[in-house]
């Protein structure tokens, strides 16, 4: 086993599953982020993370981006967008903020790889990644990292299709860049 090797699954598996979501939630997803007042993100440990890459693109575009659980995170409205990420759709912690933001009316987004999951269930619309299982994963691609490294790859390459339909340019995006000298 060597790195390449590793490099050369993942890239095959990441991409199989972005392959995977339909076009039509795509769209749907899109659309979500244009026209809600307010964006909320939220995910634990790793799918955490890829939740706040995410949300610092956002903010670089002009969106009113808030991680759930930071102090200053204002309370979820009903014209805004939750956007949860869980590999298994089981962690409580997630499953319950779904629940807790579908009771207030925001629309809830979940990204998963488990369709018939508790976070499926509650979700107004669901982003499902078909992850591939096989015994090759345990030793080149540990626990959840097929399904971090796919949602990163998906909500990346989201970037450059909501720039386009924006018409934000990069330029654009440096102004809210936080760059510290």
């Amino acid at each position: 086993m060597n790195l390449q090797e590793s490099v050369s699954y993942l890239n095959d598996c990441c991409k199989a599953a972005v392959d995977s979501i339909p076009k039509e939630n795509v769209d749907n997803f899109v659309d979500l982020l244009m026209r809600k007042d307010k964006i909320f993100i939220y995910g634990s440990g790793r799918s955490g993370l890829i939740g706040q890459l995410f949300a610092v693109r956002l903010v670089q575009m002009g969106f009113d981006v808030f991680f759930v659980g930071d102090m200053t995170t204002p309370i979820i409205g009903k014209n805004d967008l939750t956007i949860l990420i869980s590999n298994t759709g089981h962690t409580v912690s997630v499953v319950r903020t779904a629940d807790i933001a579908r009771r207030i009316g925001s629309h809830v987004v979940s990204i998963t790889a488990a369709p018939t999951s508790k976070l499926a269930h509650i979700s107004n619309s669901n982003i499902i990644l078909n992850i591939k299982k096989d015994e090759k994963a345990s030793s080149l691609a540990p626990l959840g990292t097929i399904f971090e490294d796919s949602v990163l790859l998906f909500l990346d390459s989201l970037v450059p299709v909501l720039m386009r339909k924006m018409s934000v340019s990069e330029g654009d995006m440096r102004k809210n860049h936080a760059i510290w000298v």
